[in-house]
């Protein structure tokens, strides 16, 4: 009896399969490279306005700034309009993280700041007034130990001996050459030597500060719920001290007295979760009794919120004439474009 034959018969060779065309290679180089960054869509720089409102002016003050290349630079524009509308005070900023220059058109001004890192241990910065022609170059230095910091700054266009300072965990010692002038109105340039200490005492701070005329003498003691801090100042005598008490999570206060002049003057705050805070104050030498509310509409201290909200009024009530008490008030809103 014969084989029976299938119908449908297995091809002992089978051909390879055909090259892919030109287009389909280009269509799938192009599906490899689309999630990568290369061909990443170009976003518009991200823009934020913020406009100020103060009424002790009264005046609005505008801001409107942009990022770009990745936060490495930035432009910033601002002025100023009052209730006529009448515009004035423009600026326009461009700064990055080692140059800024600042220009104001109505006084055809420009400044100029730098910062450059020169090593390891060697910090450079500069200021320029272009209209004034005055400027200052400082040369930072760090030692083996980087607490302790030799700043040397040159004045520039001016004739004058350099500022040295040297800085260290408790404190700093500043030489420098200040103008005196005497009764027959002569200005002798003389060397001064000022600075600043710091030394533990008594679960405190005690710091003292000469200015090559005047020497101040203070002590800070604080903890979580008290912070003193008595003050003297030399050679004039003059005595004073602050008291902060917090009396629970949202209430604080705080107070003043100077000896000298029998002054006072008192604060208390008191906060309602993260969006309002209340102050109540006085103060004798101006003899003004004031309170606050501000509101704002952003969670605690993040930035990232699209829109921010802020509103302060105060009330000014002269203790001599009443009648004449102020209502001030400052609103204050951003958006992120």
């Amino acid at each position: 009896m014969a084989d029976v034959i299938s119908p449908n018969p297995k091809p002992i060779y089978t051909p390879p399969a055909p090259p892919p065309s030109a287009s389909t290679v280009i269509h799938d180089h192009l599906e490899s490279t689309t999630g990568s960054d290369r061909l990443r869509p170009i976003r518009r720089p991200a823009l934020r306005f913020t406009s100020e409102f103060d009424s002790e002016g009264p005046f609005f003050l505008h801001k409107l700034s942009c990022k770009f290349f990745d936060n490495l630079a930035k432009f910033k524009f601002s002025f100023q309009n009052n209730i006529n509308g009448v515009f004035f005070r423009p600026q326009l900023g461009f700064l990055t993280k080692n140059l800024s220059v600042l220009y104001d058109f109505e006084s055809r001004n420009s400044h100029l700041r730098g910062s450059l890192q020169l090593g390891k241990n060697m910090h450079v910065r500069s200021a320029y007034n272009l209209q004034e022609r005055l400027g200052e170059v400082e040369f930072i230095t760090s030692f083996t130990d980087p607490s302790i910091k030799l700043q040397l700054s040159v004045p520039v266009t001016s004739v004058g001996l350099p500022r040295a300072a040297l800085q260290f965990p408790y404190g700093e010692i500043a030489l420098e050459q200040r103008e005196n002038i005497k009764e027959d109105n002569e200005v002798n340039k003389v060397l001064s030597v000022g600075g600043i200490l710091k030394c533990p005492m008594l679960n405190g701070v005690s710091t003292l500060v000469y200015d090559g005329k005047n020497l101040n003498l203070r002590y800070l003691y604080t903890d979580a719920e008290l912070t003193f801090i008595p003050c003297v100042d030399l050679p004039s005598n003059h005595a004073s001290f602050a008291f902060k008490r917090r009396l629970s999570l949202s209430d604080k206060l705080s107070y003043w007295y100077h000896f000298d002049s029998s002054a006072w003057s008192a604060v208390y705050k008191h906060t309602i979760g993260k969006d309002l805070k209340m102050k109540v104050g006085y103060d004798s030498m101006i003899r003004l009794c004031w309170a606050s509310l501000w509101v704002g509409s952003e969670d605690g201290k993040v930035k990232s919120a699209p829109m921010k909200l802020k509103a302060q009024m105060m009330l000014q009530v002269p203790r001599d004439d009443v009648r004449s008490c102020a209502l001030l008030f400052r609103v204050k809103k951003r958006w992120d474009l």
